[in-house]
């Protein structure tokens, strides 16, 4: 299983080369609120795209009225499309599968504050596309892809099963080709929910450090485009990688929380590992989950020592840079562990400063370059106890 294409919008670059760039500078992309309308701006950080819903709908093609969760998405996937460079695409059996987690929920948003005020205001496009499917579909349409469609909805790994998914898809020769992540958009309805859990930091987030609060959200879509063998020897560009290994594992532990040792973590990793054939030791980068809460962090730090222990690989949490962004995260964590092969370099942690006194390890400070980075392991895990792994490798 080949990875031919990658597509990325978030918070640090509105396409793959502006992230790694802002990777490198160390440059994040959390700041004071400013698209969404929400009683929590100037109190609460979050990872926006930089853009407009004006701005978005005139780089991808679809109407301003179009619910930015499509239209993060639309862009994000029509670069992975452009990137792959597939030339018979069109002639090819191709699946979309994306994940999302608030389907068109800010447009709705828009409409019942109109309506509440007054039963006959509210413009009802904006509640046609409320639910998460139809954000799939509105992407799909526009990049022209008919054969198969699907949405996956399973919180923070959402985007991780998405790839997992496309990837038997091919395995089976059901697909030839499928365009596979996930996309969010930020809403005042996630805002909140998430501030009610008492897991949101009034600073910028601090992943894996000792004196951690909590964490940011954030916004953006990323895909990976993933070709059959065959496919992969007809392209006029080498694919980027591998797809050599993932599992899925659930603890069931809590509906917002993870078992505190990090089981559903850990048969994920190992699982995944094992479904490539390689051992912990030939790991080289490992992207975390780490969201910068208490929870999160203890789990699958706990996972992480009890598989790698004693010899530790790199590992950081992009989520420093772009904010937690839901059932984006593994599609734009898979680009990011994409990008390290490709360019053999580590990402850092930002803000990081003291070790947890629960871990034998602590993340990169910097950005490393020349870096040996033959397979990394990107990690997905979410409410409920769902816990995706991917392992890319050099092809």
């Amino acid at each position: 299983m080949f990875v031919a294409g990658v597509g990325i919008i978030s918070a640090i670059g509105n396409n793959a080369a502006e992230n790694l760039t802002a990777l490198e500078l160390e440059r994040p992309g959390i700041s004071d609120i400013t698209y969404l309308d929400t009683i929590h701006r100037n109190t609460l950080p979050v990872a926006e795209v930089k853009l407009s819903n004006e701005s978005l709908a005139n780089s991808s093609g679809l109407s301003k009225t179009t619910s930015r969760t499509a239209l993060l998405s639309t862009i994000a996937a029509k670069e992975a499309v452009h990137n792959a460079g597939i030339e018979n695409f069109a002639s090819l059996r191709t699946g979309f599968i994306s994940a999302n987690t608030v389907g068109g929920m800010d447009k709705t948003e828009h409409f019942f504050t109109e309506f509440l005020s007054n039963n006959q205001k509210g413009k009802l496009r904006d509640v046609m596309h409320h639910e998460c499917g139809s954000i799939s579909e509105i992407t799909a349409d526009a990049l022209g892809i008919k054969n198969y469609v699907s949405t996956i909805s399973t919180a923070c790994s959402s985007s991780a099963n998405s790839i997992f998914f496309g990837a038997r898809l091919i395995e089976h020769n059901i697909l030839d080709v499928v365009i596979a992540g996930g996309t969010d958009a930020l809403t005042k309805f996630t805002l909140n929910g998430f501030n009610t859990l008492m897991i949101l930091d009034p600073h910028y987030c601090k992943p894996f450090d000792e004196n951690r609060k909590g964490l940011n959200l954030g916004e953006g879509a990323g895909y990976v485009v993933l070709v059959a063998e065959k496919i992969a020897t007809t392209l006029k560009q080498k694919p980027y990688c591998r797809l050599s290994g993932y599992a899925n594992a659930n603890d069931a532990y809590h509906q917002t929380a993870s078992s505190p040792d990090g089981m559903g973590s850990y048969m994920a990793m190992k699982n995944a590992l094992a479904q490539s054939g390689l051992h912990p030791a030939d790991i080289d980068y490992i992207n975390l989950h780490g969201t910068g809460t208490q929870n999160n962090d203890v789990a699958e730090g706990t996972a992480i020592k009890r598989l790698f222990e004693p010899s530790f690989p790199k590992m950081s949490s992009t989520k420093s840079f772009t904010g937690h962004t839901l059932g984006a995260s593994g599609g734009i964590e898979a680009v990011f562990s994409v990008l390290a092969i490709k360019h053999g370099c580590i990402y850092p942690n930002l803000r990081f400063e003291t070790q947890m006194k629960e871990l034998p390890f602590a993340p990169e400070l910097k950005f490393l370059k020349n870096q040996k980075v033959d397979h990394v392991l990107s990690n997905s895990f979410g409410f409920g106890g769902n816990c995706t792994s991917l392992i890319f490798s050099k092809p």
